[in-house]
């Protein structure tokens, strides 16, 4: 059985016991979370929802939080001496999910 949820904007398909990585969540490590909005459920009998399954809900253990490797930003304009460096290290959650209720 497998879902697909939405979180940080994004749809991510999960499976029971799969380790994901997401946009941060505001959740210390170890503790539980509960994704309600769920696109689809799939499996023996598929549910589509209109936009959200009825019901249907993932819970996920949060493992760990953390950044991402830096990136760097360089601006420039050519010939008009104008240059900008910047870094950025943007933040996740790693999630390993316990559970698809549907």
């Amino acid at each position: 059985m497998y879902a697909i949820i939405e979180t940080g904007g994004k749809q991510v398909k999960v499976e029971k016991g799969q380790e994901i990585y997401v946009e941060k969540v505001d959740a210390e490590a170890g503790e539980t979370v509960t994704f309600e909005n769920v696109l689809f459920v799939g499996g023996d009998s598929a549910k589509v929802g209109a936009p959200y399954v009825d019901g249907a809900s993932v819970t996920a253990k949060v493992e760990k939080q953390g950044r991402q490797k830096k990136l760097t930003v360089f601006k420039y304009k050519p010939k008009k001496n104008y240059k900008r460096k910047q870094g950025h290290r943007q933040p996740y959650t790693k999630l390993v999910v316990e559970d698809i209720n549907a």
